[in-house]
């Protein structure tokens, strides 16, 4: 068996915790959905910081969708790369830790994201904003899904359909 072929697949299969730590630790955009009063979807694109088993995300005072979590705090989320590709989906609850503040938990988590998502003018973005009120939410995960590489997953894949087996598609075996 071979995976030399197409090197640009990646590691094909789920992340290991450490592996998902670390792709979690980086400034990449988290897209959360959450439900409207009237059962309808909603989704945006939100900075996250992933501490203690948990997603903490910083929300202004009037976004619309601080509202439909404090009214309904169940969530999806994902969190995705393409070059490599690797994605993280999971659901759980948006809890409330703080409702608008000035000077809550959520300044310093704020800070911290500012420089993981933007380097070093993090700070200056920043600034000029910090006297708007904020809520604070956490997210712990739950079904969590996560997969790395370039091909399907094994679970999708319908043997015996004249096309090629799995392991020929993803070229995991020599073919002549």
């Amino acid at each position: 068996m071979t995976e030399t072929k197409q090197e640009w697949r990646g590691r094909l299969g789920a992340l290991t915790q450490e592996e998902l730590d670390e792709f979690l630790e980086q400034g990449i955009n988290m897209s959360l959905s959450c439900l409207k009063p009237n059962g309808d979807p909603h989704s945006t694109i939100c900075w996250y910081e992933w501490r203690d088993g948990a997603f903490w995300i910083v929300v202004r005072e009037r976004s619309r969708w601080a509202g439909y979590l404090q009214n309904d705090p169940r969530v999806a989320l994902t969190i995705a790369t393409w070059n490599p590709y690797v994605k993280m989906q999971a659901e759980g609850r948006a809890d409330v830790v703080e409702t608008p503040t000035l000077d809550g938990r959520w300044v310093e988590i704020t800070k911290r994201m500012s420089y993981r998502y933007l380097g070093p003018n993090g700070p200056a973005y920043l600034e000029s904003t910090m006297r708007q009120p904020r809520w604070l939410f956490r997210i712990a995960p739950r079904n969590v899904k996560t997969w790395q590489g370039v091909g399907w997953a094994r679970q999708y894949w319908v043997e015996g359909t004249g096309g090629p087996s799995y392991e020929e598609a993803h070229q995991l075996v020599e073919t002549d």
